[in-house]
């Protein structure tokens, strides 16, 4: 059930990155109503306690309180982070058995509402949650999107912004794949301003590949030195599913590097993975296909084989 006279969100999961979300969201004034949900029931009144009293100097009101997943039967959106959390030294992928099981009572409860909106899916690893959340509720494979690439597309962005002296909202530049390990830069589109970087490069010696190559790896590697420094990463992502969300609200039709389910598209079925697609009030309206050099399509092929052989024993 959707309203089109008032927009809900309903986050499930007030943990670090949940609580971080829901502070983007009141402070933009995206949504009427935010609605929380937590197993820890206490957690998830106390968060939304907080946030109301600062609703008096946010730019526009948010009704915000402790529901529960009949809250979901009226909501636009549904935005989960609920899970394990990923530990120092465990992977994305580490994750998979312990949260597809909780995911499996979770999204049964939520569709059990009436639910038919859009699913927002953080939780890692993402990639495989999403694909199981699809699964699992029925819906159509567009009103599902995980968070995908959005974050390492971000700290892309900002780390070449920073290298280059140019403001990252000019830069365009994505990440592709698996939100982890097998991800990859897609070099042969990446652009300054209206510059491909490669031509870019060419009229500024001083700028070296190799130094590409760094920034990629700190891209990649950026949640293990964040985890390492102080427990978990959650502002990035917290405000990357902002942007989602709104895009998906304000029926935006931007462009926004996600979890998509692939149904031929860079020669691959049957999988949800990072890449650029179209965003709006219907969820993913298209997935951009780019033409991938030689070196980047054998980095789809083995970002989806780790995908796919590591979700096969759950499903």
């Amino acid at each position: 059930m959707m309203r089109e006279d008032i927009g809900r969100v309903v986050l499930v999961g007030t943990g670090a990155v949940g609580t971080s979300f829901a502070y983007a969201m009141l402070n933009q004034g995206i949504t009427e109503e935010l609605v929380l949900i937590d197993i820890n029931e206490k957690k998830a009144e106390g968060e939304a306690m907080d946030l109301n009293h600062g609703v008096p100097f946010a730019s526009s009101s948010t009704k915000i309180w402790k529901g529960s997943y009949a809250d979901c039967g009226y909501a636009d959106v549904v935005v989960i982070t609920a899970g394990a959390p990923q530990k120092p030294g465990e992977t994305r992928l580490d994750l998979v058995e312990k949260n597809a099981k909780i995911f499996k009572s979770m999204i049964g409860e939520i569709m059990n509402s009436g639910f038919n909106g859009i699913f927002v899916i953080a939780s890692n690893p993402v990639d495989i949650l999403t694909y199981v959340t699809w699964k699992y509720s029925g819906l159509p494979k567009e009103q599902v999107i995980g968070s995908g690439t959005i974050l390492d597309t971000g700290r892309f962005r900002y780390m070449l912004g920073n290298y280059f002296g140019i403001d990252s909202r000019n830069v365009h530049a994505y990440i592709m794949g698996e939100h982890g390990d097998t991800e990859f830069p897609v070099w042969s589109h990446a652009f300054i301003g209206t510059k491909s970087l490669a031509k870019y490069m060419d009229g500024h010696p001083s700028y070296k590949k190799s130094d590409l190559d760094d920034i990629f790896v700190n891209v990649r590697d950026a949640a293990y030195d964040i985890i390492e420094r102080k427990g978990a990463t959650h502002f990035g992502i917290g405000m990357g599913l902002t942007r989602l969300v709104k895009a998906i609200l304000k029926d935006e039709n931007s462009i926004q590097t996600v979890a998509a389910y692939l149904n031929g598209e860079y020669g691959h079925s049957d999988v949800y993975i990072g890449v650029p697609a179209i965003i709006n009030r219907q969820g993913i309206r298209e997935i951009i296909e780019l033409e991938l050099s030689a070196e980047e399509k054998e980095k789809m092929n083995h970002s989806v084989k780790v995908l796919k052989e590591t979700m096969a024993p759950v499903l």
